[in-house]
């Protein structure tokens, strides 16, 4: 994935640089006009009266003019990140050096991909199984809402940060549509090929309407430009009456299974999972690898009792490294493991894990009571792209001073009170704080993709739609296609397209939803939309066909996906980026 995004940087590098240079010989020529002979100064005054100039403008100008001209104009500047990635390119580092800027971007932007990865994978899911199984919530209201969550954390932040300020939210559109098209034709269409299956109707029918519902709500708030709190609040209960419907039909379906099982009774009872075509969400086998873990890892306890310290119950807490799993892997995942062990290491510091499978709970004593330090101090520097890390109590006594000596004593206490052997009773509220600390973790680096996508948007003469369809669509669904495809190779493909569906509907409702909420509660005001030309149709058009062909040829079908349908969402898809590209570059126009 990282040397096909790396590709197409270095090929939109070079057609930008012949639009640039080409864009230098129209000033040229304007100079001969009169229009160049303002100064920098009188420019700027000119730009902060004219509420339709963007950041974008900044390529317009000498290299020497940029850095003034990105200080001095508001839609440059940058609040949500930890870092001003505008004044790093334009401010910071020479222009000669551009090339070298936008490859270690895409660099930093891998890795803000891998935390989003590895955070979401492991701390932000396992900490909310935990939570909803001690809150003894069913499989079906589970799965549409802490599983839906869990899965589609990084496509939610994302959106809720690019919504956070107008001249971002285009990445928000082109991310969730982008991904939309990418996972219910490039995902789906892979499932079909690696394994062709007769598609549950009712759940399928069921998804596809709500999330066309969905499509066509916001693209008619796009269409009007702005959108109320009334709106938003009837469009975010949508996402509630789809978890009513599944909660709802699930029931209803289960009676009716449970009535036809007690009136047959010579028939043996069979799996619920080789029930077949007319089945419903429940149908679809979990892949719970808890009892296999269990078993394998019982082959592997020692025989006679053995008690580790406290101090080799803190170092193996520490260590993500599996040695059996190890010597099992290949040498790319072996690589790949070296590379992210650090940074599991520093998550491992800062994230407590209950997971409810394991017979101690994941309780780890040392590590749990430093968890008590470390976490509360991640929320204070990571809320708010760290704005609380320099806040002084009355202006006299630092915050996080306050918050690291609460932790030690919180600590002290839990650690005099507990033993190594067994978990305490609230053992539980450590998933509540790994949650917490696993989503503000995941809201600031989200934050850091929109910032540094919105520079590179800026430097190539991207639009930010293109962007969020592309490569941020690509960063946070990629995860998806790889598990997806997985569950369909092991003999679950309708597990496969149960989560394309399911989770890109929470992905839309929550992450629009949200996202115009708080900036409604920042500004104020309703929210306005500035869509960015043919481009964002391009997109919304393109999802809304993929949808209405998908719910036209399926039932034809039969409701079987096979490869020849696989084979149309992939060209479907090809076609599409196509089309897309052509429109960001001015090849295909309204005439």
């Amino acid at each position: 994935m990282s040397s096909a995004v790396y590709l197409s940087l270095l090929l939109l590098v070079l057609l930008e640089t012949q639009q640039v240079t080409s864009g230098s010989h129209v000033l040229r020529n304007q100079r001969g006009v009169g229009l160049a002979r303002l100064s920098l100064n009188t420019t700027l005054t000119m730009m902060s009266q004219n509420n339709n100039d963007k950041c974008d403008l900044v390529m317009n100008l000498s290299a020497a003019d940029r850095c003034a001209f990105v200080k001095n104009t508001t839609d440059c500047n940058m609040e949500d990140g930890f870092i001003n990635y505008l004044n790093v390119a334009f401010c910071l580092l020479p222009p000669n050096l551009t090339p070298l800027t936008i490859t270690l971007c895409i660099i930093w932007l891998l890795f803000l991909f891998v935390i989003l990865g590895l955070t979401a994978s492991k701390f932000f899911c396992p900490n909310l199984s935990a939570i909803s199984t001690s809150l003894h919530l069913t499989h079906n209201v589970a799965g549409v809402t802490f599983l839906a969550l869990g899965n589609g954390a990084p496509d939610v932040f994302s959106a809720m940060a690019a919504f956070s300020h107008p001249h971002t939210a285009g990445l928000a559109v082109g991310a969730l549509f982008g991904a939309g098209i990418f996972v219910t034709t490039v995902v789906a269409g892979s499932v079909a090929l690696v394994k062709p299956f007769a598609v549950a109707s009712r759940p399928f029918l069921r998804d596809v309407i709500f999330y066309m519902v969905a499509v066509f709500w916001t693209f008619l708030m796009l269409f009007r430009g702005t959108t109320t709190l009334g709106e938003i609040l009837g469009y975010l209960s949508l996402y509630v009456v789809y978890v009513l419907t599944v909660v709802i039909s699930a029931y209803i379906y289960n009676r009716q299974k449970h009535s036809m099982n007690s009136s047959v009774q010579s028939v043996a009872h069979i799996p619920e999972f080789h029930l077949s075509d007319s089945s419903d969400d429940d149908d679809v086998p979990c892949l719970n690898g808890g009892s296999v873990q269990q078993e394998y890892e019982s082959e592997y306890r020692p025989l006679l009792p053995y008690a580790e310290s406290t101090s080799q119950i803190l170092l193996s807490s520490l260590n993500p490294v599996d040695n059996r799993k190890w010597r099992r892997k290949s040498r790319s995942w072996r690589v790949l493991k070296v590379l992210k062990t650090p940074l599991e290491v520093l998550l491992l510091l800062c994230i407590p894990v209950v997971d409810p499978d394991k017979d101690d709970r994941n309780w780890r004593r040392p590590l749990n009571c430093l968890h008590l330090i470390t976490a509360p101090l991640a929320c204070v520097f990571s809320f708010q792209s760290g704005e609380y890390g320099n806040y002084m109590i009355q202006g006299q006594f630092p915050l996080w001073l306050l918050t690291l000596l609460l932790g030690l004593f919180l600590s002290a206490i839990v650690f005099c009170t507990t033993t190594n052997d067994s978990p305490p009773r609230y053992h539980s509220l450590f998933a509540l704080l790994g949650f917490v600390v696993s989503a503000l973790l995941i809201s600031a680096a989200a934050s850091e993709v929109v910032s540094l996508l919105h520079m590179l948007g800026v430097v190539l003469s991207l639009s930010n739609t293109v962007l969020g369809l592309t490569l941020l669509a690509w960063g946070n669904s990629i995860g998806d296609c790889f598990s997806d495809i997985t569950i369909a190779r092991q003999g679950y493909p309708r597990m496969a397209i149960s989560a394309c569906f399911g989770g890109i509907i929470f992905n839309m409702l929550l992450g629009v939803g949200l996202g115009c909420l708080m900036q409604m509660v920042q500004t104020q005001s309703d929210v306005q939309f500035d869509p960015e030309g043919l481009l964002t149709w391009v997109l919304a058009g393109s999802l809304g066909l993929s949808l209405v062909l998908s719910f036209v040829i399926v039932p034809l079908s039969k409701f079987h996906l096979g490869r020849t349908y696989g084979i149309f969402l992939l060209v479907f898809y090809a076609v599409f980026l196509l089309i897309a590209l052509l429109t960001e570059f001015g090849k295909i126009r309204i005439v």
